[in-house]
C-alpha cells in the first residue's frame, strides 16, 4: 500500500524543483528511458529520511555540472508503485534499492548508485559521484 500522498509532496518538490521529471506510471518510464533518449539519470526517490535527505539535495548539486544528462526523472517508492516496479523491472540485473540512482544511455544502464553507497556519503560527496559519472557517461552538455 502506498503512503499517503500527502506525506510525499515534500518529498516529489525536493526533485521537481530542480527540474527533475516525474514518472508516474510505467508509461511515463518507457518514454523517458526509449531508445533514443540519450543520458537519463533515473532517480528513484524514497521516504527514507537518512539517505534520500541527502540524495535529493545532492541531485540538485551534481545538475550544476557542465555536463550532465539530457534528461533526469524519477519514480517514488512507495508512491508510484507500478511505475517503481517497472524501473526495477528494467534494471533486473541490479539489486532493488531506495533511494538509487542509474544513468541510462539510450535506455540501457550504464551506473548505478545504490542506497548503501548513499547512506556513508554527505549530500557533497554524492554529488561528485553522480558528476564523476556525467563526466563519463553523458556526452552532450546540456
Amino acid at each position: 500500500m502506498p503512503y499517503p500522498e500527502r506525506f510525499l509532496i515534500p518529498m516529489r518538490e525536493d526533485l521537481t524543483k530542480f527540474g527533475v521529471e516525474e514518472t508516474r506510471t510505467p508509461a511515463d518510464v518507457d518514454r523517458v528511458l526509449a531508445p533514443g533518449s540519450g543520458s537519463v539519470l533515473m532517480i528513484v526517490n524514497s521516504v527514507c529520511g537518512c539517505a534520500a535527505g541527502k540524495a535529493r539535495p545532492a541531485v540538485g548539486m551534481a545538475l550544476q555540472n557542465a555536463v550532465k544528462p539530457t534528461r533526469v526523472a524519477t519514480v517514488f517508492a512507495g508512491g508510484d508503485e507500478e511505475a517503481t516496479a517497472h524501473v526495477r523491472e528494467i534494471l533486473k540485473d541490479f539489486p532493488p534499492s531506495s533511494p538509487s540512482m542509474a544513468l541510462f544511455q539510450d535506455g540501457k544502464p550504464v551506473f548505478m548508485l545504490h542506497r548503501h553507497e548513499i547512506e556513508r556519503r554527505d549530500a557533497f560527496q554524492i554529488a561528485d559521484v553522480l558528476k564523476q559519472a556525467f563526466e563519463r557517461y553523458c556526452t552532450t552538455n546540456v
